[in-house]
C-alpha cells in the first residue's frame, strides 16, 4: 500500500472535490462529486450528528446511488449547503429519475463552528451559496488545511482543518479519505507529535515520528470548549461495492478517527463517515478484498486527520492556535 500520486481522495479516478468558504464568516463547505452517480453509504458513531438524507443510504432503501456528498460548517444552518449543490445539479440535468423529473440526491453532514469568532450575524443563510460555489470549484486538485468545511474548525486545543489522503493497494484498488476535523479530542500528544504517526508515509504531516510514549493511565483533560464538535469524513474507492459493502467500509473507516483523535466518538461529537464506491474495479475476492479496503480506509482517514490539522494556517482572531504556531519548531529543517 502506497499513497496515490496526489495523496488526495481524488486519486480515486472520476472524483472531484471543491470548496466554498468565507473568511469573515470563518466557515465553509466542501463537495465531493463525480460525472455520474456513485454508490454511497454512511455510518455514525458520534452522539451529536447533524445530517441530511442519510436515511436514504441504508442498503434496504430504493435509491442506491447519489449525485454528490457535502461536508459543511455552520451546524444546522450548514445543511443548506446541500440545497445549493442540489439546485446546481438540477440545472445541469442531474438527479434521480422519477418519470420526467430529476431529483439530485445530495446527502450532507455538518460540524459546529458557530463560536469560532467569525461574523455569524447574517441576514440570510449563507451556506446555500457556499455549497453552490464549492460545486463550481470541484476539481481533481484541491486545498487542505484551512479550506472548505475545515475553515473554522477546532481540534481539541488546536485549529482544525480539512484533510485528505490516499492509498493504492498491492492488488490494484485505490482508497482515499476526506475529513473536516472539528473534534472534541486532541490529534496530538502534548509534545505536538500526532497520534496518527504510525500511519504516516514519509513526511506527509511533518515526519515527526511518534515522539515520547505517554503514560497510558493519564486521562484526557477537560476541553475548554464543550459547545460543539464533530469530525465528518468521506472514504472512497474505485472498487465495485454494493451499498451494504460500502456501509461495511464506512464502519471500518471509523477506526481511523479513533487512531488519530483521542478521545473520539464522544457524546459531544457527531462523528460520521460516508463511504463511496465508483464501481470501476470489480473485486475478484470480495470478502478478503473488502477487509483490505476497510483497513486501508481506516489508515487513510487517520492520515487525513493529521494532514488537515498540520496544514491549517492561523488567522487573526482564532480562538486557538494552529499547529504551526504552537509546534512549528518540530518540523525537520529543509532537506533533512
Amino acid at each position: 500500500m502506497t499513497p496515490g500520486p496526489r495523496n488526495l481522495i481524488t486519486d480515486v479516478a472520476g472524483l472531484r472535490v471543491g470548496h466554498g468558504a468565507d473568511a469573515a464568516l470563518r466557515s465553509g463547505a466542501t463537495v465531493l462529486v463525480a460525472d455520474a452517480p456513485f454508490t454511497a453509504a454512511v455510518h455514525v458513531m458520534g452522539g451529536a450528528p447533524g445530517t441530511r438524507e442519510t436515511d436514504l443510504l441504508a442498503p434496504d432503501k430504493t435509491v442506491q446511488q447519489v449525485d454528490a456528498l457535502v461536508l459543511s460548517g455552520g451546524s444546522a444552518f450548514g445543511l443548506d449547503a446541500a440545497s445549493g449543490v442540489a439546485d446546481a445539479l438540477a440545472e445541469a440535468g442531474r438527479g434521480f429519475a422519477i418519470g420526467p423529473a430529476r431529483v439530485p440526491v445530495v446527502p450532507a453532514a455538518i460540524l459546529f463552528d458557530l463560536l469560532n469568532g467569525g461574523d455569524k450575524g447574517w441576514a440570510a443563510n449563507p451556506y446555500k451559496a457556499l455549497g453552490r460555489a464549492a460545486l463550481a470549484a470541484a476539481a481533481a486538485d484541491f486545498a487542505i488545511g484551512s479550506a472548505g468545511a475545515g475553515t473554522g474548525a477546532v481540534a481539541g486545543d488546536l485549529k482544525g482543518g480539512l484533510g485528505s489522503a490516499s492509498a493504492v493497494l498491492a492488488d490494484g484498488p485505490t482508497v482515499g479519505a476526506l475529513v473536516a476535523v472539528n473534534a472534541l479530542g486532541r490529534v496530538t500528544r502534548p509534545t505536538g507529535h500526532f497520534w496518527a504517526a504510525d500511519c504516516e508515509f514519509g513526511a506527509e504531516f511533518g515526519g515527526l515520528g511518534a515522539g515520547p510514549i505517554p503514560d497510558p493511565g493519564v486521562e484526557p483533560e477537560r476541553p475548554t470548549h464543550l459547545d460543539g464538535n464533530t469530525s465528518i469524513a468521506i472514504v472512497a474507492t474505485d472498487a465495485a461495492l454494493t451499498q451494504a459493502q460500502a456501509q461495511r467500509l464506512a464502519v471500518a473507516a471509523q477506526d481511523g478517527l479513533a487512531r488519530a483523535i483521542r478521545p473520539s466518538h464522544t457524546p459531544l461529537d457527531g462523528d460520521l463517515v460516508f463511504a463511496v464506491a465508483t464501481g470501476a474495479r470489480p473485486l475478484a475476492d470480495p470478502v478478503w478484498q473488502l477487509a483490505l479496503l476497510g483497513h486501508a480506509a481506516a489508515q487513510c482517514l487517520a492520515r487525513a486527520v493529521a494532514r488537515g490539522v498540520w496544514a491549517a494556517l492561523p488567522a487573526p482572531g482564532d480562538p486557538v492556535p494552529a499547529w504551526c504556531q504552537r509546534f512549528g519548531d518540530l518540523r525537520p529543517p529543509p532537506g533533512a
